[in-house]
């Protein structure tokens, strides 16, 4: 019985993938199996996969469409046999100790459900950015953590959001216990299984080691994978239910937020009506606020001074480091 399942999700990143795919064949652990599930690909994702046919711990589970991301993830974790689990994505990579670091941990902490890692900023070319790094391990909060047995879980995966399932090796036992992927979380299903885990009461481990490289490029946003991403989060939050009375009243206020904001991402491409109408639903949470007044008013202009306002309000605000890594291109 192999010891570590490891699955990259995959869609039209043939480029990236090999890079992804390589990232794993180095590493110092070679007790694994790689699972590449591919989400209906029509570049030639299946040539690269034909070229390592020759690795039997390498196997390529390939739908004839489309299903969708989550779905697709639950294809690669449905196949997997071993006792701990990893899922990263197809343009991130892992670096050579991640598995025998993490791998570490669980077998040496029974109590640990997971363990959970730093990890590089690299650009299009997969060049590491140590500046960007910092800036998101500040950011994140994960330069505060130490290497330990996360003390508050709910606080870094809800509030702070400091831990990631890329850089996270699970025990599958506990997955399967939470139903791994919910579809009607797909774009955000990442945030939504580390926070239902904390929420079932398991136990997390975080070792402050960059063990993986994540990658910014200009093919990750469009305004149509923010409105999804956002939608999804809505559902994910609207779902929780904390004990805690502060934690509750939190929840409610961050619906109220990520409502705002896809309601004013609805009205700039053009779903008026929708937009204004989750506005409302914000207001329901948050009251009226300057920013909510705003969005209702652009509303009311044509579509094209929308952009126009939205590009222009974009241009004025500082770049982050996440926009200047993006600008690097392959």
């Amino acid at each position: 019985m192999v010891k570590v399942s490891i699955c990259i999700p995959t869609y039209n990143r043939a480029d990236y993938l090999q890079y992804a795919i390589a990232s794993v064949e180095q590493q110092t652990y070679d007790d694994w199996e790689l699972i590449v599930c591919d989400d209906g690909s029509t570049d030639n994702t299946a040539e690269v996969m034909a070229s390592k046919r020759s690795d039997a711990r390498i196997r390529y589970v390939s739908h004839p469409q489309n299903i969708g991301r989550s779905r697709n993830m639950r294809s690669g974790f449905d196949a997997a046999v071993g006792d701990y689990f990893i899922k990263f994505d197809d343009d991130d990579a892992l670096t050579p100790t991640f598995l025998a670091k993490t791998v570490a941990v669980l077998d040496t902490h029974p109590e640990v459900d997971f363990v959970c890692s730093d990890h590089w900023i690299i650009n299009a070319k997969g060049e590491r950015d140590e500046a960007a790094t910092k800036e998101n391990s500040a950011k994140w909060g994960k330069d505060k953590l130490e290497a330990a047995i996360i003390p508050d879980l709910i606080r870094e995966t809800f509030i702070k959001q400091s831990l990631q399932v890329g850089s996270t090796l699970f025990r599958r036992s506990c997955l399967q216990q939470v139903d791994y992927m919910r579809p009607q979380a797909d774009g955000c299903e990442d945030f939504d299984l580390l926070v239902r885990l904390a929420l079932a009461g398991y136990q997390g481990y975080f070792l402050p080691e960059l063990l993986m490289e994540y990658r910014f490029h200009g093919g990750q946003t469009s305004l149509q994978q923010d409105i999804h991403f956002l939608s999804a989060k809505a559902f994910c939050i609207d779902t929780y239910r904390f004990q805690d009375p502060k934690l509750e009243q939190l929840r409610q206020k961050k619906l109220g937020q990520v409502q705002q904001i896809l309601g004013l991402r609805l009205i700039e491409k053009g779903e008026t009506i929708k937009g204004r109408e989750v506005l409302k639903q914000s207001t329901q949470i948050l009251g009226n606020s300057y920013r909510t007044t705003l969005s209702l008013i652009l509303s009311y202009l044509p579509l094209n001074w929308r952009k126009w306002a939205l590009d222009a309000f974009r241009r004025s605000r500082p770049q982050d480091y996440s926009a200047r890594v993006r600008e690097v291109k392959k």
